[in-house]
């Protein structure tokens, strides 16, 4: 098992600051340290030599090896033109906000780095909220209710579950496009995409004080992002209350909660009702036997892999069992298909922070809620790059009364000038 504990002075998260006078225990977060430090363009030598100090002694506060003394905040505040509360976290990690994720033997190496990845998305979910807090404008929560699936096949639970969600939403039985959108807006969850080690496809903790909050892998391709993400959607609905993260381990046997969210997964991205009526079309129009271009299409329009979509066929009894491992035997490469077709796969969703996030941040900005400072750092970006943000995303800013964003043009004068100073 693997806890998130809240940031002490060993912890990186964060950092407990002993002697103000004023407060004995402030929190320094050093994850915003560093990046107020990145937003300005300075390197740790540039610190060090403008408070005095060796670059060793930058190194350690931002590693959290020492914790800083008030002065040595206050400095690093002037420095990076910055209040001093905006380098210290706002408020306490929530005791729910805890880890319980059971690793093999095999995967014990990768027990920092999960810890690493649980503290970002902490932070990030610490940060949205705070920009929600700031709009007066809280993500609404629309989940579904939890059910309990314990004594049901798992392929079957997953199937009913798919079901029932894809009514609940109202999207019929088509593909799911932008699901991460979707699952934000209509159902509340914070989705981020954050770079966790390759053999982690995603990971969900759900806390009172952030709700539902997802990571999928941005180093993974985007059929994959979308099916862990469908995933830990399943794993929210039947576990709600018991933090997952899913392991890619094809070489160990499939845990029955994991085999029930891959059918969730799969019921809920391809549809059975659909599949088969569009699989139909595609048959009738083919009286030569239908492609492996004409499957590239299907699982294009999906938007899931090709072995994903043929194995779903198979399940569906539409195409003989085993097809896609005759396909692969017979030296098919997905890559070299869609070479000659001339059809480019979808990249991968490597935007750490949601669209409304990012919304929520610009507006915050033009109307003076937050400084440039925190402007950038909500971003994790320089304020080079945050501004070009906000020149870019200030048309549609606005949100309605239930917190969906709408579409609102701005004052291009007014902006230009909210901008630039």
């Amino acid at each position: 098992m693997v806890r998130s504990a809240p940031p002490s002075a060993t912890n990186p998260a964060g950092t407990a600051i002993k002697g103000d006078p004023t407060n004995s225990d402030i929190e320094i977060d050093l994850e915003r340290l560093r990046a107020a430090r990145r937003a300005s363009r300075l390197t740790q030598q540039d610190v060090a030599e403008r408070m005095g100090v060796a670059r060793t002694t930058i190194v350690a506060i931002e590693k959290g090896d020492r914790a800083p003394r008030p002065g040595e905040i206050m400095s690093f505040a002037r420095i990076y033109n910055l209040q001093v509360n905006e380098l210290l976290r706002p408020s306490p990690v929530p005791a729910d906000f805890v880890t319980q994720f059971r690793l093999s033997p095999g995967d014990e190496g990768l027990r920092t780095e999960l810890e690493d990845a649980v503290s970002s998305l902490q932070r990030l979910a610490d940060d949205y909220v705070e920009l929600e807090r700031v709009a007066a404008a809280p993500l609404p929560q629309r989940y579904p209710a939890e059910r309990n699936i314990e004594g049901t096949q798992p392929q079957r639970a997953g199937e009913m579950l798919a079901n029932s969600e894809r009514n609940r939403l109202g999207i019929g039985d088509g593909p799911v496009f932008q699901l991460r959108q979707m699952l934000e807006s209509d159902v509340g969850i914070r989705i981020f995409s954050l770079p966790l080690p390759a053999r982690v496809a995603g990971l969900f903790v759900y806390s009172a004080a952030y709700g539902v909050c997802v990571a999928i892998n941005s180093g993974h391709p985007f059929e994959r992002q979308r099916w862990s993400l469908s995933h830990e959607y399943a794993h929210f609905i039947a576990q709600r209350q018991s933090t997952e993260i899913t392991m890619l381990n094809p070489n160990q046997r499939v845990p029955a909660a994991e085999r029930f969210a891959d059918a969730f997964a799969e019921n809920f991205l391809m549809p059975a009702a659909g599949m088969q009526r569009r699989f139909e079309e595609v048959r009738q129009v083919r009286k030569n036997g239908v492609t492996p271009a004409d499957l590239l299409h299907l699982a294009d329009l999906y938007q899931v892999s090709l072995e994903a979509l043929v194995r779903r066929l198979e399940n569906l009894n539409l195409v003989r069992a085993h097809t896609w491992d005759r396909l692969v035997n017979q030296g098919f490469r997905v890559h070299e298909a869609r070479d000659m077709l001339e059809r480019a796969a979808m990249p991968a969703d490597t935007e750490t922070l949601p669209l409304r996030f990012r919304y929520l941040a610009v507006e915050a900005f033009l109307r003076g809620e937050i400084s440039e400072g925190q402007f950038a750092r909500f971003l994790r970006s320089d304020r080079t790059t945050a501004r070009g943000l906000a020149m870019q995303l200030s048309h549609r800013i606005s949100l309605d009364e239930d917190g969906v964003i709408a579409d609102v043009e701005f004052d291009e004068t007014a902006l230009v000038k909210a901008v630039n100073g």
